[in-house]
């Protein structure tokens, strides 16, 4: 998947050319990577705002359309301000088409209202991991993968090993082990283990001993 966006070039610098940039309703960025030169440059503010509403302008290949010249690239970070909502600078990476890529993409959890372990369980889902990091060409990046628990009963779980992955596709681990990417736990915490466990027999208290009598004064 692809989005483009529309930037101009930007010739100023600095903290005061950021400021007044920002108060044409502008936000400065940069494009870098790649063979090129890193390339100063400019969006709408109202533009980039939208965009960054979209799940997929995270994770996706995106075209830069700067000036009529377009430039594939990832968004590589956002500065934001701390409480309102303004954009104050966007990084991206240029990207190279006959070149793999690695990307963060979202993992989207479907089914889980007919998944045995919740509905015949009554347990619950517990997302484990929201994302994974995948390697790819920029042609193949997904905007996310989904999860399929319609299978899943209650105490187990889907490891990143089983995640079905589009062609072309593979997940980077880092690591040891097969981390679990979803699991359905008994609601309260408990684990099914212990919920199916068999009662435990309480053996007959042993009968109190009998009381000493008491010694009678007889002054």
């Amino acid at each position: 998947m692809q989005l483009e966006f529309n930037a101009n070039k930007r010739d100023g610098q600095g903290t005061g050319a950021s400021r007044r940039l920002r108060r044409t309703g502008r936000v400065p960025g940069i494009i870098y990577g790649g063979s090129g030169k890193p390339q100063q440059i400019d969006i709408d503010h109202n533009e980039l705002f939208q965009l960054l509403r979209k799940e997929a302008f995270y994770s996706s290949v995106l075209n830069a359309n700067v000036e009529g010249a377009k430039e594939m690239c990832l968004l590589r970070d956002v500065q934001r301000h701390p409480y309102r909502p303004v954009i104050l600078h966007v990084d991206f990476q240029r990207v190279d088409a006959t070149h793999k890529i690695h990307q963060k993409v979202p993992l989207h959890f479907i089914n889980a209202d007919i998944a045995p372990g919740v509905k015949l369980g009554g347990g619950m889902v517990s997302h484990v991991m929201n994302d994974v990091d995948v390697k790819c060409l920029p042609a193949d990046l997904p905007a996310f993968i989904e999860v399929d628990l319609k299978d899943l009963a209650a105490g187990n779980s889907i490891h990143v090993s089983q995640l079905v992955l589009p062609k072309g596709v593979e997940v980077v681990h880092h690591g040891e082990g097969d981390p679990v990417v979803a699991t359905i736990m008994m609601k309260g915490g408990g684990a099914v283990e212990e919920a199916e466990a068999a009662p435990v027999v309480v053996a007959p208290a042993a009968a109190a001993p009998a009381k000493k009598a008491e010694r009678v004064d007889k002054r």
